[in-house]
């Protein structure tokens, strides 16, 4: 009896050779990057591709190992104009059949946050769409966006500055009215 496969991407892991990596190369359609666009609330998803292989680890671990590619275009956190960055990095996802995850209240953070449990798929399509999330900037900023001053007070008291807020502020200002005295 064949298991139907979670997404037309998923490889199953008894399938997968012992003895040699498994290639993937995925670049997404253009349909299919305008929906990832609007999931992740982006203006664009120029290019996206991902590709790598998997290998095992030992007797009954896995590695994936790829490069993830894309272009997003994405509001400017300042001005709202469309940004456009250039993401490339490397994505690598361990796979470990005795993964262990620990429940507790006051549990420490691996160091390695690569490692996940090992199940029947691997799909390297929701490691695309993983790592691209938590690769995207999160305040997008336009070259020439700049923040505005916002100066607020009760009529006839001066502004507090960001000048004042600094810890010496308060020095400079008593030193200058010693002078003056």
């Amino acid at each position: 009896m064949t298991q139907t496969p979670p997404s037309p991407t998923a490889l199953r892991v008894s399938g997968l050779s012992q003895n040699t990596a498994t290639p993937f190369e995925l670049r997404p359609a253009k349909a299919q990057r305008t929906e990832l666009a609007t999931q992740m609330d982006l203006l664009g998803l120029r290019k996206l591709s991902f590709t790598g292989q998997i290998t095992s680890l030992g007797a009954a671990d896995w590695q994936l190992d790829a490069t993830l590619g894309a272009t997003v275009v994405q509001p400017c956190a300042v001005t709202v104009e469309p940004v456009t960055t250039r993401i490339d990095v490397p994505v690598r996802r361990v796979y470990q059949k005795d993964f262990i995850d620990v429940d507790a209240p006051e549990a420490e953070i691996p160091d390695d946050d690569a490692v996940e449990p090992l199940s029947t798929w691997i799909d390297p399509a929701d490691v695309m769409i993983e790592a691209l999330v938590l690769h995207l900037p999160l305040y997008p900023r336009a070259p020439d966006a700049e923040l505005g001053v916002l100066s607020v007070s009760e009529p006839g008291v001066r502004p507090m500055t960001d000048e004042d807020a600094r810890p010496f502020a308060g020095l400079a200002a008593l030193k200058e009215q010693l002078k003056d005295d």
